[in-house]
């Protein structure tokens, strides 16, 4: 008998909360993990046209993965240590081939069916990105946007073989794909024409989405500014939200690196949780601007995690995470971010909502104050082990040995490009 947990379950009984059903609603949140952590948002193309769009990852840990084989395994290693059955999150970019690397508006199911047979093997779901950036098409940081015609048709063949090939692994895996569009098209000055470029989107969207496809979940996702766009993003909140809401059918993806500082993703979760089945989400940690770091366990994550709790959304709101940092253990960094996630979720199942609900109807303002602080410091982490232990997964403090090895033995001997 674990004593730490049957003192927390108590104290926790005390309250209301019943740790056991928290626990076995965590180990049914699937997290959709990216797999462009592994290797720095590399992909398989070798293109030498950088990744761009506002997209950079800094550092230079060795052994990163440079072929799918070994971006496979790292994965492997890192889910191996991530309690629960999860998704993996893929770009386009990460098409798998024999010799030259097909065009990006030429991709064929085919050319991720090693992918759906990792995912198979490993008992995971699958989401799917087209890719918009680090490519010699993009022209003037425009894609969706631009004003030349063939470049926009371009892209827009692009984005929809990837909607094909998102259904094509929802009907493998017998799970809906995610399919979500980012675009990384602005301007760095202050443009002449706001309205043109917009227009332009929304007709390639109008293009892109004219095919109803099975088993795929469209999302927009919305950007700030991006370096080289720091005047005008054509892909706003207030578009993508718009373009989302008059369509249908296709979903408004929040990010919580996009936004502007001051504005937290936390506070439009319930609202667009009112006007949307689904709620798809991008986890990340941004400092000072959209920087992708690895996500930790901060104020804005447990608000994040409130927020998807409280609202009973844990099966409306599709979670993902997006970071890359290529100046530590890049296994370490994937295994960090996602526990820190269920590590949020979880504290969030343990509060008293609807204590903390009628507190504040009544208008108790002081009763409610004291209340969350109370439940701040309860023992939520004997339950978060509890769970690794129910999950068969190291403590905290045991996995990173394991990693440790892992970089040892295969990432250290790798050669790095």
């Amino acid at each position: 008998m674990n004593t730490y947990y049957e003192i927390a379950k108590e104290r926790y009984a005390a309250i209301g909360v019943d740790t056991e059903a928290a626990i076995t609603a965590l180990s049914k949140v699937a997290i959709s993990i990216h797999c462009w952590q592994g290797d720095d948002v590399g992909g398989f193309e070798n293109l030498d046209a950088g990744t761009g769009g506002g997209i950079q990852a800094t550092g230079n840990y060795p052994g990163k993965a440079q072929n799918p084989k070994e971006l496979m395994a790292d994965f492997s290693k890192a889910i191996s240590l991530i309690p629960g059955r999860h998704r993996i999150n893929l770009h386009a970019s990460y098409a798998i081939h024999d010799g030259e690397a097909p065009s990006r508006d030429a991709l064929l199911p085919e050319h991720f069916s090693a992918w759906v047979d990792f995912a198979r093997e490993k008992g995971l779901g699958v989401d799917f990105n087209p890719t918009f950036f680090g490519h010699p098409m993009i022209k003037d940081n425009l894609s969706l946007s631009s004003p030349d015609e063939a470049v926009r048709a371009y892209w827009i063949r692009h984005a929809q073989a990837c909607r094909r090939i998102a259904s094509y692994i929802a009907r493998e895996l017998g799970s809906p794909v995610l399919h979500n569009i980012w675009i990384p098209d602005g301007y760095k000055d202050i443009p002449a024409d706001r309205l043109g470029p917009r227009l332009r989107l929304k007709d390639s969207l109008d293009a892109i989405y004219a095919e109803e496809l099975p088993g795929v979940i469209d999302c927009v996702e919305s950007k700030v500014f991006g370096i080289g766009l720091e005047s005008y993003t054509v892909g706003s909140s207030e578009f993508y939200l718009s373009y989302a809401a008059g369509r249908g059918a296709v979903y408004p993806l929040l990010d919580n690196g996009h936004y502007h500082p001051n504005e937290f993703v936390s506070d439009k979760i319930p609202s667009l949780l009112l006007f949307f089945d689904k709620l798809p989400l991008h986890v990340t940690r941004p400092v000072r601007w959209d920087s992708d770091h690895v996500v930790l366990l901060d104020d804005e994550l447990k608000e994040i995690a409130k927020e998807i709790v409280k609202n009973d959304a844990l099966s409306r709101v599709l979670i993902g995470l997006d970071f890359f940092d290529a100046s530590i253990n890049r296994i370490a960094a994937w295994v960090v971010g996602t526990r820190n996630m269920q590590k949020a979720l979880l504290h969030a199942l343990l509060l008293p909502w609807e204590e903390l609900r009628n507190t504040q109807d009544a208008g108790d303002f002081t009763a409610l104050m004291a209340g969350q602080e109370m439940h701040k410091t309860l023992p939520w982490a004997a339950v978060w082990e509890e769970f690794l232990a129910r999950q068969g997964m190291p403590l905290d403090g045991e996995w990173l040995d394991v990693v440790r090895e892992y970089e040892r033995d295969v990432l250290l001997k790798r050669k790095n490009r």
